[in-house]
């Protein structure tokens, strides 16, 4: 019986073209699975570019723990703690009311403090909710942070609400996600009410500037009262959790001859407003005198620099006062 063979030739091309199909099978999956992980790739980096633009649009640009260009600092520079201790050294043109620079000693210099572009405060702000609750004072504040971040006309189209006597104001700027709260609260009991509320609603704003002490000076008139209100402030503020950037906006200089009425130069005399600066100090409410939890805008030291060409009431004062003091919490927010 002869058995049917084949040649070697062809059995040989036949394990030939077997180990072609197998190593492009191979290739073939292996470029499948670097297809997959490319794609893979590229959507988990998608995803990280649209977690990091909602973070920017969402998250306030300035760090968890805060000259006279108008570009902010530079990235690159860290400025050291101590810098808060020079924060308000800022001083007048003696020629034009207006015009304020931080000092040029070179502890202040080597800080770096700037007064910011409307574009560098925006990015600073974003997407953040501040908080402003005191006085006539705080209100003048809130005009000016508006007005470094709003243009003339809309400022011009807020300025009605914006100046309605002991009333709360609220605005926000879509454009940036910046939201704030003017409160009307021109006691201490009010303050301390402010942020008893935001404690029991686990509500807290990014940041909170306060201040307060003429309306208690001009209607009570006791100092001690006054006292025993701001360790009552500064003992909720104290181990409470509240992780807000926390600002005190000072009195400003009372130029008593210059005061509006008899009662208000009485009641709001030299030894009164020294009798009220001491317990302010003594409070240990301030973070550069005593440590606490409200960092000092030097309103009164802004305004006694100024001068009474910054005043026409003695009490109230221009525009610029407050501009700087916005300027000074600004560069706060970036220490």
């Amino acid at each position: 019986m002869m058995l049917k063979t084949c040649s070697c030739d062809s059995q040989r091309s036949y394990i030939d073209w077997m180990k072609s199909a197998m190593v492009g099978s191979a290739l073939g999956w292996q470029v499948h699975q670097r297809r997959n992980r490319a794609l893979l790739l590229s959507g988990a980096i998608l995803f990280f570019f649209i977690f990091v633009l909602r973070l920017h649009l969402t998250t306030p640009y300035f760090p968890s723990s805060l000259s006279d260009g108008v570009s902010s600092p530079s990235p690159s520079f860290n400025r050291d703690s101590s810098c808060v201790s020079f924060l308000n050294d800022v001083a007048w043109d003696p020629h034009n009311s207006s015009s304020y620079y931080w000092a040029r000693s070179p502890q202040v210099v080597a800080c770096q403090f700037q007064r910011l572009a409307r574009a560098n405060a925006s990015d600073l702000l974003s997407g953040s909710w501040v908080v402003v609750a005191g006085d006539s004072q705080a209100r003048l504040f809130v005009v000016s942070l508006l007005g470094l971040v709003l243009d003339s006309e809309e400022m011009e189209a807020i300025r009605g609400d914006l100046f309605k006597r002991h009333s709360d104001y609220r605005h926000v700027v879509g454009e940036i996600g910046l939201k704030l709260d003017f409160v009307w609260a021109p006691y201490e009991a009010n303050l301390t009410g402010l942020v008893m509320e935001f404690k029991r609603n686990l509500n807290y704003p990014d940041v909170l500037v306060m201040g307060s002490g003429l309306w208690h000076m001009l209607h009570l008139t006791n100092s001690s009262d006054y006292g025993v209100w701001l360790r009552s402030l500064r003992n909720e503020l104290v181990g409470s959790g509240f992780s807000a950037h926390l600002f005190w906006l000072g009195m400003p200089r009372l130029i008593n001859s210059m005061l509006n009425t008899e009662e208000k130069r009485v009641k709001m005399s030299d030894a009164v407003v020294a009798a009220y600066d001491r317990e302010i100090y003594q409070s240990k409410i301030l973070r550069q005198f005593g440590g606490g939890p409200l960092l000092l805008l030097d309103v009164e030291s802004l305004s006694r620099k100024c001068g009474v060409s910054c005043t026409v009431d003695g009490m109230h004062y221009d525009g610029a006062v407050y501009e700087a003091a916005v300027h000074v919490m600004l560069n706060a927010l970036l220490i």
